[in-house]
């Protein structure tokens, strides 16, 4: 093909891109391509957009650890204000209860009535035997080091705390299997024991990818 013909049929191209552009309108083309993309968002979305802040972390625990997932958000919260001098409005931290730290997001209930100390082996600090409380939340004095770290004094804070949709589901069927009973019962339970201000997610690595997408830096906490 000559130089001359191809130079031709080029121009002959973006020639028709610029008519169809001039007949349809500009932005015709813009508002189609909006239209094309997902005007919907899922719940989990809709709770990553909450993740304010202009210094993000994210505490990632599989295990209950002592709480410190817990502990370390208060330290971050107190000591970022301090470093960056900053207010805690400034300060945006996420804490991902996954795998065996599942039940630090349960109220009191089901921990008696499942005796979660012991299949999760977590001590109340008073009696040193296994827990029938949870000493994370709603606290009583010597449960924690730093009191200011209870689950529902850093959600009342602005901390945004995920609890494993997919671990209480495994793990509810074990517990399920353990005691012999139909395992919807133990799952559907354990869902409604979640505390006020935690977030079920669809998985804790979900989640913790989805605060590393906006923003946070990530630490490991279990």
């Amino acid at each position: 093909m000559s130089d001359s013909k191809s130079r031709s049929q080029r121009r002959e191209f973006l020639g028709g891109i610029a008519a169809t552009a001039a007949a349809i309108g500009l932005g015709d083309l813009i508002s189609g391509a909006q239209a094309a993309e997902p005007a919907t968002s899922t719940e989990f979305q809709s709770w990553l957009a909450g993740i304010g802040g202009q210094y993000r972390q994210v505490y990632d625990a599989p295990s209950p650890n002592n709480g410190f997932a817990l502990i370390w958000s208060h330290v971050f919260l107190m000591t970022a204000a301090q470093g960056y001098g900053v207010t805690e409005s400034d300060l945006g931290v996420v804490v991902v209860l996954r795998h065996s730290a599942i039940p630090i997001a349960f109220s009191d209930n089901v921990w008696e009535k499942y005796r979660l100390g012991e299949y999760f082996k977590i001590n109340d600090p008073a009696t040193k035997s296994p827990a029938l409380r949870n000493p994370f939340a709603y606290i009583k004095p010597g449960d924690m080091p730093l009191p200011e770290a209870a689950l529902e004094k850093l959600v009342a804070r602005g901390v945004k705390v995920a609890v494993c949709n997919t671990a209480i589901h495994h793990q509810s069927a074990r517990m399920a299997k353990q005691l012999g009973v139909p395992h919807d019962t133990v799952k559907q339970e354990w869902l409604a024991a979640v505390l006020p201000g935690v977030q079920v997610v669809p998985s804790g690595v979900l989640a913790v990818n989805g605060a590393q997408s906006k923003g946070c830096t990530y630490c490991f906490a279990g």
